[in-house]
């Protein structure tokens, strides 16, 4: 079979964080910017980037997100995100760890991730639950704050890893909201969309995913999908 593309979403998809990247900006934003949202913020976090959810929390505590004051936001969340890692219960979901395996063991189907997540909190993320080295490339929220803008970048660090040109009949998205969904198709690529974040397999199926499935745990099923 031509070789294949994998790009994988992370939260509410690979891992379930218990919310220690939520706890990390609302911590951040009380102890830095004197403003508690107690135990939840006051923006949709779903399939989002990181930098555009920074950009809406800047806005809607009233300081302007210039760039200077962007890097601190972003900063000091990095620091803050290994401090509340450990404090929930972060997992990788049922089912990730023999997909990413058999995937891996496949010499024709490669995986990378294509996330809202910074780059450095997804690396932070991963390690966490001991996932993190079954990705060589990806792309990440520092390289657009719009996530539709991220499949070309996956693609361009794809082949620069692998030498290997992978068209969109040959690529797909993994992930569990419509974000995922359109970012595939942004692209023309394939998408997966799983039911294990807040959006149920119909709610994915009725954005357009190519397949969804209720979660990663039938490994030969998602076998199936990706080499057919």
């Amino acid at each position: 079979m031509p070789p294949t593309l994998i790009l994988w979403d992370i939260d509410q998809t690979l891992v379930n964080m218990d919310r220690a990247g939520e706890r990390a900006l609302l911590q951040m934003i009380r102890e830095t910017y004197r403003q508690d949202f107690k135990e939840q913020l006051p923006v949709d976090l779903r399939g989002r980037t990181d930098t555009s959810i920074m950009r809406d929390l800047l806005t809607h505590i009233r300081v302007e997100h210039t760039p200077a004051e962007e890097e601190k936001f972003r900063r000091q969340y990095l620091e803050l995100l290994p401090v509340t890692l450990p404090k929930g219960n972060a997992r990788v979901l049922p089912g990730v760890k023999a997909a990413l395996d058999a995937i891996a063991a496949h010499p024709d189907l490669h995986q990378g991730l294509l996330t809202g997540n910074l780059k450095e909190g997804a690396r932070l993320k991963l390690q966490h639950v001991g996932i993190w080295s079954y990705f060589e490339f990806g792309a990440y929220a520092d390289d657009s704050s719009d996530r539709n803008q991220l499949g070309p970048v996956a693609l361009r660090r794809a082949k620069d890893v692998t030498g290997l040109d992978f068209p969109p009949a040959r690529t797909w998205i993994i992930g569990d909201t419509p974000h995922d969904i359109a970012c595939a198709q942004a692209i023309g690529a394939n998408s997966i969309g799983v039911g294990t974040g807040s959006f149920l397999p119909e709610d994915l199926a009725a954005c357009g995913a190519t397949h969804v499935l209720r979660d990663l745990s039938e490994t030969e099923a998602l076998l199936k999908l990706l080499t057919s």
